[in-house]
């Protein structure tokens, strides 16, 4: 069984029928690399059920942040979306992931592409100030259906320009990018089209992708990541495998909750 801390429920946030993000105390002795996941969940019938999530918060925050979807009939989050302040939840003592910034060959850009609560382990990321002093430019990517999706725009376009200590860095570096498939939007298609089509390098007025300067992380769905991973392929780039250092790296951990 995995070893877990119990943590207890800070604060709620829905931000729709189907996103909800909950925010929880931090036992002091957890240690995560920004990036990384950890088994998360609660106890149900006397057992503990746990599933894969990435810490949004940053891992010199003194709380932890965990971004979810609703899954109605989710052996998990059927009864996670209803947790309140004060309620308990377990988090597992060892996290992990592949989503390491220096698990990547070094290189100018820094392309993070996100659909749905895949924008996660990117929330960390780009409140991570050694990112910022090892890439030129920050793309965050986020793809989603609706627009009610595409959440923590505050933090993104405000609160992480005005931060104190890495603000300057992020106003300078940081571009974001977010899309919509199912509704007119400025940004409107597919990442894998919106890549493809040359569209998402024009429209941000970064230069045509090349091995040698972009780097890219891959988090969302099971087939985005398949997709995306067979344009980089086509491209040229590489996914990292281990200590072999390439192109891109994707978080294949999660699963449906």
């Amino acid at each position: 069984m995995t070893e877990a801390h119990t943590e207890t429920v800070l604060e709620v946030h829905h931000w729709s029928d189907t996103l909800f993000t909950i925010k929880t105390t931090r036992d002091p002795a957890l240690r995560f690399r920004n990036g990384e996941f950890a088994m998360m969940g609660m106890e149900v019938d006397g057992k503990p059920l746990l599933r894969a999530y990435s810490m949004a918060s940053s891992n010199y925050e003194d709380y932890l942040e965990f971004y979810s979807i609703k899954v109605q009939d989710g052996p998990l989050t059927s009864k996670l979306q209803h947790v309140k302040v004060g309620d308990k939840l377990l988090v597992s003592k060892k996290p992990t992931g592949t989503l390491l910034w220096d698990h990547l060959r070094p290189g100018k850009h820094l392309y993070l592409l996100s659909t749905g609560t895949g924008l996660a382990p990117f929330l960390s990321i780009i409140k991570d100030p050694e990112v910022y002093e090892n890439f030129e430019k920050v793309i965050l990517v986020h793809g989603c259906r609706f627009i009610n999706e595409l959440t923590y725009q505050q933090l993104i376009d405000h609160e992480l320009r005005d931060n104190e200590y890495f603000g300057g860095a992020v106003k300078d570096k940081l571009i974001y990018y977010p899309a919509v498939t199912r509704e007119p939007y400025k940004n409107y298609g597919r990442i894998t089209t919106l890549l493809e089509t040359g569209k998402l390098i024009e429209d941000i007025g970064m230069p045509s992708l090349n091995v040698a300067d972009d780097r890219f992380m891959l988090c969302g769905s099971p087939s985005m990541l398949k997709s995306l991973s067979a344009i980089l392929d086509g491209m040229g780039f590489v996914e990292t495998r281990k200590s072999d250092f390439r192109e891109y790296v994707v978080e294949r951990a999660f699963v449906e909750k």
